[in-house]
């Protein structure tokens, strides 16, 4: 599935437990050798009542990841349209805390998904950051770190992307994305996904992008995040400074792949 050109292969443990995603995300991940994607999510129940389902997420370089905005709405769509669910709210768990998906269906397809992804936390590592530095852009935090640079020069994401990635400012690595606000209004942002690299969306990263253009006085508290995969309609209220963020989910194609570990459970 993708959600604006963000690709992970999904896995429904309920009926196909993975022992080793880490190793998994990376073989499967190889566009030349494996499936190709950005990463490997897992769907699981909720081991706690406060949600429904949980969702786990491994980088193509095997790292497990926070949170992803592209994959929560994909796991939406497919909860529904796959009749695990009735539901059009979702309680997902994952590890940056319980988002609320609302579905936004006609004709028993899911057409969009506003994903409520919290309030952002802005000043944990703004400080740090300065300190080590580094004062070209924003630290936002969406349940994983991001750095955000206004730039006519998105393009450079493929040159400085790994290195900030690195930066020491980052000692945990960070999501960089790049952003130009366009004569419309809207912001291009490219992005460079810790642990995948460019990839052709980011969820937390257009909210964070949101989120920074506001703080920066280019843009109100809605912004149609530009990607190069597609648009994102990000909102961040005053009423309850959550961020909330809307976009499609597609699925790609269904399959098997022959497990290369025989310990694994299939």
């Amino acid at each position: 599935m993708h959600g604006c050109g963000n690709d992970y292969v999904y896995v429904d443990t309920m009926r196909h437990p993975i022992a080793d995603p880490a190793k998994m995300a990376i073989a499967w991940s190889d566009r030349h050798k494996g499936i190709g994607s950005d990463g490997l999510v897992l769907i699981g129940k909720s081991p706690i009542p406060e949600a429904d389902y949980s969702m786990r997420i491994f980088n193509a370089d095997g790292s497990e990841a926070m949170m992803c905005g592209n994959a929560s709405r994909c796991i939406g769509k497919y909860l529904y349209e796959r009749k695990l669910t009735s539901k059009t709210k979702i309680r997902l768990l994952t590890l940056s805390g319980i988002k609320t998906l609302e579905l936004h269906v006609s004709d028993g397809n899911v057409e969009c998904v506003t994903v409520d992804m919290l309030a952002p936390v802005l000043e944990d590592e703004s400080q740090f950051v300065s300190d080590r530095g580094l004062d070209i852009g924003t630290f936002v935090s969406m349940g994983n770190p991001h750095y955000v640079i206004f730039t006519d020069y998105i393009d450079q994401v493929g040159e400085m992307g790994r290195a900030l990635e690195h930066h020491l400012a980052f000692p945990q690595r960070c999501n960089i994305e790049f952003a130009h606000v366009e004569n419309d209004g809207r912001i291009r942002t490219r992005v460079w996904e810790r642990g995948s690299g460019i990839t052709q969306a980011c969820g937390t990263g257009a909210c964070a992008t949101a989120v920074a253009a506001y703080l920066t006085g280019h843009a109100s508290r809605t912004s149609d995040i530009i990607m190069d995969g597609g648009t994102l309609n990000i909102e961040w209220r005053e009423s309850d400074n959550h961020v909330y963020m809307t976009g499609p989910a597609e699925f790609v194609f269904d399959g098997e792949i022959e497990l290369p570990n025989p310990s694994i459970e299939k």
